[in-house]
């Protein structure tokens, strides 16, 4: 008699993370395997056989790519700013995170968007550990995105949720969209800001500020 299989212990099984509700009205989110099948069809749209070996398992590492590259949809930026902190010892200084790594995805082409982003408040008797404005970030990085747009939504968060003084938010990155293809400018960074409270109404809060992350040459404030 053939012994049964050995039993997979359930922590070493990969799951699929949960699909967020899809909007009402909305047709429902595609299946992973219709996106797999998408992928198929791009695959030959570009010219090759997505049945050879090379290409085989590519339908695959691409969606577990897009769970990764868009992970965002299924943050709440503003539930990561919730849990803040009243003990610091009468602390109102500005507080600056710089160089956060971003990896975002432009939405007019889909192609990636890598820079830093350097976030900055004045708290008003509370303050947000720090991981959670890397998270902050993260979660508006990775969805498609314009930098204004990301600019704006990461400074809104922080302001709507801990209420500051102020918050100041400097995006400068590369968009492949830009250096390789349509105008073809490898080099070029674009740098966006967001200045709320203290940091657009004082020009000496903002130097300071500006001063702290290195001074960007061109600062956009929208």
């Amino acid at each position: 008699m053939t012994p049964p299989p050995p039993r997979e212990d359930p922590a070493s099984v990969p799951t699929e993370p949960a699909v967020p509700p899809t909007v009402a009205g909305e047709p429902p989110r595609p299946t992973r395997e219709e996106a797999e099948d998408a992928i198929r069809t791009l695959l030959r749209w570009a010219g090759d056989d997505p049945r050879r070996e090379g290409l085989a398992d590519t339908p695959k590492r691409v969606a577990r790519a897009y769970r990764e590259w868009f992970s965002g949809y299924e943050e709440d930026p503003m539930a990561l700013l919730q849990r803040s902190f009243s003990e610091v010892e009468g602390y109102d200084e500005m507080v600056v995170l710089r160089d956060i790594r971003l990896e975002s995805t432009c939405e007019h082409h889909m192609a990636p968007i890598i820079g830093r982003a350097h976030v900055g408040y004045l708290p008003s008797g509370r303050v947000v550990g720090i991981s959670k404005l890397a998270r902050v970030v993260d979660a508006y990085g990775k969805r498609l995105q314009i930098q204004e747009k990301l600019t704006a939504q990461i400074a809104n968060a922080i302001q709507d949720v801990l209420q500051p003084l102020g918050v100041a938010v400097v995006v400068e990155a590369a968009h492949q969209c830009m250096t390789t293809r349509g105008a073809h400018k490898p080099g070029v960074t674009m740098v966006t800001s967001r200045m709320l409270g203290a940091f657009r109404d004082n020009r000496s809060t903002r130097q300071e500020f500006l001063a702290m992350i290195g001074n960007p040459r061109q600062t956009a404030v929208i």
